[in-house]
């Protein structure tokens, strides 16, 4: 939760750039019942493939329906060597910390 209040006060301060990745490690069923608009998909059993395509040092947004898949993957990537990696908790929650819609496929 700590992470939480970290992520808002950057948030609020303008330090969090456009220069982002968001991921949803949730189901391919949920993510197409409706997730933030640029999200990728990624199951978190499965995080560990973005290493064929994303550098180490960009920065990883992570959420899923309340937090827990997001945090197991969170885990997996910073123990990959990955440096800038935020579980950003639940779907809406992330929504409205991103400012970003939900959208329906």
């Amino acid at each position: 939760m700590k992470a939480f209040y970290i992520f808002i006060i950057f948030f609020s301060l303008g330090i969090i750039s456009d220069e982002y990745l968001i991921i949803d490690v949730r189901t391919k069923e949920e993510f197409q019942s409706g997730h933030i608009e640029n999200a990728s998909n990624i199951q978190w059993q499965n995080i560990s493939i973005i290493q064929e395509k994303i550098t180490k040092d960009k920065k990883i947004y992570l959420y899923c329906r309340s937090g827990n898949r997001s945090q197991k993957a969170t885990d997996i990537l910073i123990k990959l060597g990955y440096e800038d990696v935020l579980n950003i908790g639940g779907l809406k929650e992330a929504a409205i910390l991103l400012d970003k819609k939900i959208v329906n496929d």
